[in-house]
């Protein structure tokens, strides 16, 4: 994203007016000068609005600029002309106001936070690894979670990453090769099957709407985001199941019904395949969890007297019972990975302390083979020899 330099009734004095910078209560606006040296169109950063540069002030460094050039005298040592990182930030919010959930609302405050201060007017050649460590020490020592620290840093990967794909820098990103903190956040609690009662019959009396998405999730493991993107097209009643196209992991998978999912879903589904299957009032796509079940989690007083968060009930706990739920009745870790969408097998390794113990079972079942095998015939291992 190239900058948009506008011109002035100054000659050669050019402005770049800020969307998201203010002084005193309107846009920020920047000055450019440009001239030719050695043949060559220069640009020089004159300076912002709130740093008490004016249009008659950029005109006047561009006088002293075209004189010195004609009586051949050295100009001022130029700054480094890689950009300062908080213009970068800049243009990324011009960007996220566009493209990001909310405008970008929630990236602008943890800049403004925790970004804007720490690398004020740092120039990205001034910009090393080791400020983002740093940085990630600075967080961490403010008491802030591994996930926030996380977040913070990926925020600035991403900024930085915008600008090289814009053409706004050439360098490489200081935060490449930085290692993230690892959050402990692996929610640990699920609902027994009275909670699950509890809490669909408060929302079946409170929001029949979240009273279903609720249980779809329940019975399929299915995260909100996927369920907000569900369409009429995903849903195959006579195979009975549900496609999930481009979740989090980025890997497609089936979701099957239940008979009760199966109802609900013909009472919700419509004509139009191209339709989201649940939407809000304005008959709108759904972006966020209702207070209607973050109500109904207060009113049963599930999260009373919880100070640890990954034991609170929120909406992602549905999807850790349904997991849950899984290994308690013995199927395998492979097969919930797979209905869950897992990244790999490790994330449902959580779920093995829940398992019938298989693995005792099994070796005890070897011995009452043996004891019971008095015929003197051979038994074969895989691998093993006869």
């Amino acid at each position: 994203m190239p900058i948009n330099r506008k011109s002035t009734k100054e000659k050669g004095v050019y402005v770049v007016t800020s969307e998201n910078r203010k002084h005193q209560g309107k846009p920020d606006v920047c000055y450019y000068i440009a001239y030719k040296l050695d043949g060559k169109l220069t640009w020089e950063k004159v300076g912002w609005t709130s740093e008490g540069y004016s249009l008659r002030l950029a005109a006047d460094i561009r006088s002293e600029r075209m004189r010195s050039i004609r009586h051949g005298e050295e100009l001022p040592k130029q700054k480094s002309k890689e950009p300062l990182f908080s213009d970068l930030a800049e243009q990324y919010f011009v960007w996220a106001k566009e493209n990001l959930t909310k405008g970008g609302k929630f990236e602008r405050n943890r800049y403004d936070l925790h970004l804007k201060d720490f690398f004020a007017g740092k120039r990205m050649d001034e910009i090393s690894s080791f400020d983002l460590e740093r940085l990630k020490a600075e967080l961490t020592k403010k008491g802030l979670s591994p996930m926030s620290v996380r977040h913070i840093l990926a925020l600035f990967r991403f900024i930085v990453n915008k600008a090289v794909s814009w053409g706004l820098y050439r360098g490489e990103n200081p935060a490449k090769g930085i290692k993230m903190p690892v959050p402990q956040n692996e929610r640990q609690r699920f609902l027994s099957t009275e909670e699950t009662e509890q809490l669909l019959a408060n929302l079946k009396e409170r929001s029949l709407l979240w009273h279903d998405i609720t249980l779809l999730s329940l019975y399929t493991g299915m995260r909100a985001s996927e369920i907000f993107n569900l369409k009429n097209h995903d849903l195959n009643f006579t195979d009975g199941t549900i496609f999930i196209s481009n979740p989090k992991n980025k890997h497609s998978r089936y979701a099957y019904m239940t008979e009760s999912i199966k109802e609900m879903l013909r009472r919700r589904a419509g004509d139009n395949p191209d339709a989201y299957v649940f939407t809000n009032r304005k008959g709108e796509k759904i972006t966020e969890v209702s207070r209607s079940f973050e109500r109904a989690i207060d009113d049963l007083k599930l999260n009373e007297g919880i100070q640890d968060p990954r034991q609170k009930v929120v909406f992602h706990t549905l999807r850790h019972t349904f997991c849950s739920w899984l290994a308690i009745q013995g199927t395998p870790l492979y097969t919930i990975a797979e209905l869950a969408g897992h990244r790999d097998l490790k994330m449902s390794q959580r779920y093995s302390h829940l398992s019938p113990d298989h693995k005792r079972t099994a070796v005890n079942g070897l011995e009452a083979v043996l004891n019971g095998n008095k015929t003197g015939m051979v038994i074969s291992f895989p691998g093993g020899k006869k």
